[in-house]
């Protein structure tokens, strides 16, 4: 059974760094893990994926921004850490953040376990 569980977010001033963690478990070794943000009033979006072979994806809007990592030192328990460096931040960053692992991470509507979430809030 996966588990995620986010941690790092909180308020910045823009211009600003966040680093959000997603410490995980039970994840398939082909399965992809994602960063994906909800800002208020907006559809989920798809920030950034890591894929099981290491492939990286970027949104748009976030390319040179924002770092995408994997920490694989208990991938044979299905353990992994998932991070998400944020430079640069602004405004339209905020939200909240949810890891999420599935097949197919740049779609939502295949993710198979999503995390809580954590809030990041940036101020103008």
């Amino acid at each position: 059974q996966e588990q995620l569980l986010e941690s790092g977010g909180g308020s910045v001033q823009a211009g600003g760094s966040l680093r959000l963690s997603c410490a995980a478990s039970g994840i398939p070794s082909n399965y992809c893990m994602g960063w994906i943000r909800q800002a208020p009033g907006v559809e989920r979006e798809v920030v950034s994926t890591f894929d099981y072979d290491g492939t990286t994806v970027y949104a748009d809007s976030v390319k040179g921004r924002f770092t995408i990592s994997k920490d694989n030192a208990n991938k044979e328990n299905g353990a992994y850490t998932l991070y998400l460096q944020m430079n640069s931040l602004a405004p339209e960053d905020t939200g909240v953040y949810f890891c999420a692992t599935g097949l197919n991470c740049w779609y939502l509507a295949e993710y198979k376990k999503w995390g809580q979430g954590t809030q990041v809030t940036v101020s103008s």
